[in-house]
């Protein structure tokens, strides 16, 4: 064990938001505020830029229980961003910043919370800091609804999006079933370049109700292809539910999404959208039938009513995990879920995993995991991911409705500084 350090601790948070990723919030920051190494815990407003700009919530000034409801609320409570700080090699102007911020507060230990991009943000404060010589302990905590992230077996976020796609396919699946007259419908799932989300709507075929077909990023897509999968279907059946990735791609590695070029963010990716109501379009003019299409958009990462309370727990264990891993001394890691078996029952056990291994590498659907005609997921794919949506969310509601945090997020310049 590395000697005591003490000092006071950042949290912040990155990306797109989850259903969870505020339940990992409410671990680092509990955590923090019982460790006696750590004597002041700080929430960054927007992520990295809360840094860059001085705008930091004391986490102390909360109250405790409005931090526990911080488990079942949905987004990024402290506010999140997509901002790309560049190699510290090249250009450390921000890192000259974030090094003022850190020595002005007494920073000895940063966590943030995020997907490949943030964890290459941690990777590279991890650098720098060592670089010049200022001892702070840099820990990843993982997010990312898209499943992606490299070094953990899945990703906080993600069980609890999947749970909420199949069981909207599932609910969809008996709505279009009402009348007497046959319907295609085609349902938008994201995933820019992995398919997990698109390929957990198998959960919903695996219960009796969902899509006919899932076509997914890790196999290229050919159009006359799937229009022959769903008119065969549609023959047979006279309704065909088609579950589908945002990021599909020809063979030539366009998107078959007419706004992939629409925009891109700070890291460069592009912005996809309007799939569905291609595709749609696309069998409406080979078929003439009645075509839905439905783009299940941001409601996929904000339904913390359908969360799995596996996922809550491994967010939650996730945030602990990292203030454990600091304390004791770890830096430049990310926290990773190692997945195992007990009485043939599932078990996620955390575990660290070096940042360096994890930054911009993507984690995909292996390609076994795929049918033969790339239009469904086998076996393995709903055995992994099966036991991740497992058990329901314990919410408090008034008036019926979900009851969310409601933080008082004092902000540190506005309090009289410290005694040394």
């Amino acid at each position: 064990m590395s000697k005591a350090l003490k000092g006071s601790c950042i949290f912040g948070q990155s990306g797109g938001p989850t259903s969870v990723i505020n339940a990992s919030a409410y671990g680092v920051i509990r955590q923090a505020l019982n460790s006696p190494a750590i004597t002041r815990v700080y929430g960054a407003e927007h992520g990295i830029l809360g840094v860059l700009n001085d705008r930091l919530f004391v986490m102390d000034e909360e109250d405790p229980r409005e931090l526990r409801f911080l488990v079942n609320t949905p987004s990024s409570e402290l506010g999140s961003c997509r901002y790309k700080i560049a190699e510290p090699e090249e250009d450390d102007t921000d890192y000259k910043r974030i090094l003022e911020i850190f020595k002005k507060y007494d920073v000895r230990y940063f966590f943030y919370n995020g997907g490949n991009d943030s964890m290459d943000t941690c990777n590279k404060i991890d650098r720098y800091m060592k670089s010049v010589g200022y001892e702070c302990r840099v820990i990843g905590v993982p997010k990312t609804i898209d499943n992606d992230l490299a070094g953990t077996d899945h990703c906080p976020g993600f069980a609890s999006a999947a749970k909420y796609i199949a069981t909207s396919c599932m609910e969809t699946y008996k709505d279009m079933r009402v009348y007497d007259t046959g319907m295609v419908t085609i349902i938008e799932i994201m995933g820019r370049n992995a398919g997990w989300l698109a390929a957990s709507a198998s959960l919903a075929t695996m219960a009796g109700a969902g899509p006919d077909f899932i076509y997914l990023p890790e196999v290229d897509f050919d159009m006359e292809r799937f229009l022959d999968d769903v008119e065969d279907a549609y023959r047979e059946n006279g309704n065909v539910m088609v579950a589908v990735s945002e990021g599909i791609h020809y063979s030539d590695g366009s998107f078959v999404s007419e706004a992939s070029t629409s925009s891109t963010d700070a890291f460069g990716h592009e912005q996809l959208g309007g799939l569905a109501v291609i595709l749609a379009n696309a069998v409406k003019l080979r078929m003439d039938v009645k075509v839905r299409a439905i783009e299940l958009s941001l409601l996929q990462r904000a339904a913390a009513h359908q969360a799995s309370a596996t996922d809550i727990d491994e967010a939650i264990a996730a945030g602990r995990t990292a203030v454990d891993y600091a304390v004791r001394g770890e830096t430049g890691k990310m926290v990773g879920i190692r997945r195992d078996t007990l009485n043939f029952g599932y078990v996620g056990e955390m575990m660290s995993v070096p940042l360096e291994d994890v930054a911009n590498k993507e984690k995909k659907v292996p390609r076994e995991w795929i049918n033969d005609t790339g239009n469904f997921v086998t076996k393995d794919f709903i055995d992994y991911v099966l036991p991740l949506i497992q058990g329901e969310p314990d919410i408090d509601y008034v008036n019926s409705l979900p009851r969310y945090a409601r933080l008082k997020k004092v902000l540190a310049t506005s309090l009289p500084e410290m005694d040394d």
